[in-house]
Parts: structure tokens; sequence; C-alpha cells
């Protein structure tokens, strides 16, 4: 399959079943989803399938959903994953706490379907102009100087 044509992938990572039944049929049209119920399977997926984003719940019996956070971004082969954080704790402090292990984002439980769906695309958009700038200043330098010189006025 063509590299334009492939879905961008999603691995959900929770205990929490009726999540993964909410997630699961609306995100499968568009992506390619994976789903963990613990946490150790969530971890070796992400190695394997380096999934473009992460759905992370952050209460689980082995291991917070923060501290997997953190050692997918202390890992070269996982850092780079986009990780939203699901929760049903609104605190502040909670919030601070999954962005300071690497987060990008936060959805509150119980899911709202169309809400979720909006942000998950919104981050994968992100992530496909991203992977693009990098392909660009990878493969194509002279390029990417040349429409610096265009767009970028001193």
């Amino acid at each position: 399959m063509s590299e334009e044509l492939k879905k961008q992938t999603i691995l959900i990572i929770s205990d929490d079943i009726s999540s993964i039944r909410i997630l699961v049929p609306i995100l499968k049209f568009d992506y390619s989803v994976n789903a963990a119920f613990d946490v150790r399977r969530g971890i070796n997926l992400a190695i394997e399938k380096h999934p473009d984003l992460i759905l992370l719940d952050t209460v689980m019996p082995e291991m917070s959903g923060y501290r997997v956070c953190e050692r997918l971004k202390n890992d070269e082969g996982t850092m780079d994953i986009t990780v939203i954080f699901m929760t049903s704790e609104t605190s502040g402090r909670d919030e601070l706490k999954g962005y300071e292990a690497g987060g990008v984002d936060y959805i509150i439980k119980p899911l709202n379907p169309v809400i979720t769906k909006r942000r998950i695309k919104t981050y994968l958009e992100l992530k496909k102009q991203t992977d693009f700038l990098r392909w660009m200043l990878r493969e194509r330098p002279r390029e990417m100087q040349e429409m610096e010189k265009e767009y970028v006025k001193p």
C-alpha cells in the first residue's frame, strides 16, 4: 500500500472495556486501531507497531498511564508518538502531571465520541504535517532552503 493511502494508526491502552467499546467503532473506518487491556501489552504494541497516536488511560492496575507515558517518552523508538490521556480525573494537578509526563491533551470520561474523534483528527493532522516537514528536511534540503527564502523575509 502506498504511503499516501496508508491509514494512520492509533493504539488504545486501557483496562476500561467501555472506553474501548466506544472508541474502536468510531475510529476503525478512518484509522488502523489496536487496543491493549494491560500496560505490558500496550508498551509492547507501542514498540512493535509504532502508532501515530496513543490513547492512554491514566488509571490502570499495573502502572499509571503517566508512568507508561514517561517510559515511552524516554525510549528513542517511541518518544515521538503522540499521547492523549483519557481520565475521569478533572483536577488541574492531574492534568499538569500528564503534560509533564509527555502527553499532549486530555479527554475526560465519560467519552464524548464526537469531541474525542475531533481531537484525535486534529493531532493526527499535525502529525502528518510534522512527518512531512521532517521528510523534507531529510530528503529535500535544497527545496526547503528555497522555500525559506521565499516565505521568510529578513
